[in-house]
């Protein structure tokens, strides 16, 4: 049996956000690709991209498993749609604009933005698996443990480009790929210790 200590309707809208948030972050990884002016970023996205389907499949049988709709739709979930659409609505208006630069800072922006919720769904999910007991448990921790890390790469390495791009673009010496990327970053205290590390990784360069 499901552990009686989290609210069961509220853990169904969880993951019907995250489901919607992994179905908007495939189109958004589509047209973030678009924008990609550096090879380097281009080829992190379409991985990310990659993945990001993996993970809709995953949250698609978990929902199954669980006995939810995974086409169900909540006020919840809307947003959710809503925000991803307006998502690929800001980077088309970037690329419209005709530079090319600009259009890709705006979609390394655009990633962060959609990749800390989806960074939050899955911390969540984590959370409900690990203080729960039974099969409905065993299902979410199995899920998590099989993308965690890679949402850790979306979210930090992503924020990393972001932050490089734009020093880049403000005309200093950036480091490219990013710290993030080249010490394989994981988790919060990693990131920070890569930007912190920046400097010294500018020297050698």
């Amino acid at each position: 049996m499901a552990s009686k200590r989290h609210d069961r309707a509220q853990l169904n809208e969880l993951l019907y956000q995250a489901l919607e948030t992994e179905s908007g972050g495939i189109k958004i990884y589509e047209t973030a690709i678009e924008c990609a002016v550096n090879a380097d970023l281009r080829e992190e996205w379409q991985g990310y991209l990659d993945e990001t389907h993996r993970h809709h499949e995953i949250l698609t049988a978990v929902l199954t498993e669980l006995g939810l709709d995974p086409k169900a739709r909540t006020p919840g979930r809307e947003v959710v749609a809503h925000i991803g659409a307006s998502l690929v609505k800001a980077m088309r208006m970037a690329m419209a604009a005709g530079d090319p630069q600009a259009a890709e800072l705006v979609a390394a922006e655009c990633v962060v933005l959609a990749e800390t919720k989806d960074h939050q769904n899955w911390e969540l999910i984590g959370h409900v698996a690990k203080n729960s007991s039974g099969k409905e448990a065993a299902t979410l921790m199995d899920a998590y443990e099989q993308v965690e890390k890679e949402e850790d790469h979306h979210l930090y390495h992503t924020k990393g480009w972001g932050r490089e791009l734009w020093i880049s673009s403000l005309g200093f010496k950036a480091v490219l790929p990013p710290p993030e990327e080249v010490k394989h970053v994981e988790t919060a205290i990693g990131a920070s210790r890569a930007e912190q590390a920046r400097e010294q990784m500018l020297k050698k360069n």
